[in-house]
């Protein structure tokens, strides 16, 4: 079982005001390309996984931003760690 949920927005900034839109959707295939459980939601994706893989996802997000030619990148993310073992289902399955 995973130890962690990382909720992840990521904000690239471009530099004239282009559609970030293609960027956002870049920064989600680096997460399907890793091959991680996760969930896109309107304003951020969560990701399931070992907490040291989960950040590395999010280390490659900001560098395929830079690639992709963003001048910088704001990256909110939320982060529960549980050794015990979580899951989104686990913190959810209440609502559904």
């Amino acid at each position: 079982m995973a130890n962690s949920l990382i909720s992840v927005q990521i904000i690239p900034k471009t530099k004239v005001l282009e559609d970030v839109i293609p960027l956002v959707d870049a920064a989600i295939a680096v997460i399907e390309e890793s091959g991680v459980k996760y969930k896109v939601q309107p304003l951020e994706t969560t990701m399931e996984g070992e907490l040291s893989e989960l950040l590395s996802i999010i280390e490659k997000m900001n560098k395929k931003m830079i690639e992709l030619g963003s001048v910088n990148v704001i990256t909110q993310v939320k982060i529960l760690y549980q050794p015990s073992g979580t899951s989104m289902e686990a913190l959810t399955e209440k609502y559904h």
